[in-house]
This record gives structure tokens, C-alpha cells and sequence, in this order.
């Protein structure tokens, strides 16, 4: 399990670019197929909005790996 941490430039993030711009996915495109399939956690539950706000002290938990954004 690895922890990375996201430095958010702005209010918010899209949850498939986060997924993308931290290396856990390939694209935006493949970060929305894995969201939609409820294989992502946002602060613990499971998220099936692809495009989500993700804000500055949220937490994403995505196949062993967890997202901390600053």
C-alpha cells in the first residue's frame, strides 16, 4: 500500500484526473471506467461520480494506494 500525496493548484480536482495525474491510471478515460465500476473509495466510500470534486483534505483509496490532497 502506498500513500501519495496531491498537491491541489486550485478549488477542486475531477476524480478521473486525479487518478491520471497521479499515475494510478493511464488516462482520464480509463480513471472514468475505474470509477464507475466502484473500484474507487472518496473518504471511505465508494464513489461512482466520475467526474467528483475532489477537494483539498480529501482522501482517495484506489486498488491498495491512498490519495492524500493538500
Amino acid at each position: 500500500m502506498e500513500t501519495v500525496r496531491f498537491d491541489l493548484e486550485g478549488e477542486y480536482i475531477e476524480l478521473n484526473q486525479l487518478l491520471k495525474l497521479t499515475g494510478l491510471c493511464a488516462s482520464g478515460g480509463q480513471g472514468k471506467v475505474i470509477v464507475s465500476e466502484g473500484l474507487v473509495k472518496v473518504d471511505g466510500a465508494v464513489e461512482l461520480r466520475r467526474t467528483c470534486k475532489i477537494r483539498s483534505g480529501q482522501r482517495v483509496e484506489y486498488n491498495g494506494n491512498t490519495i492524500v490532497v493538500n
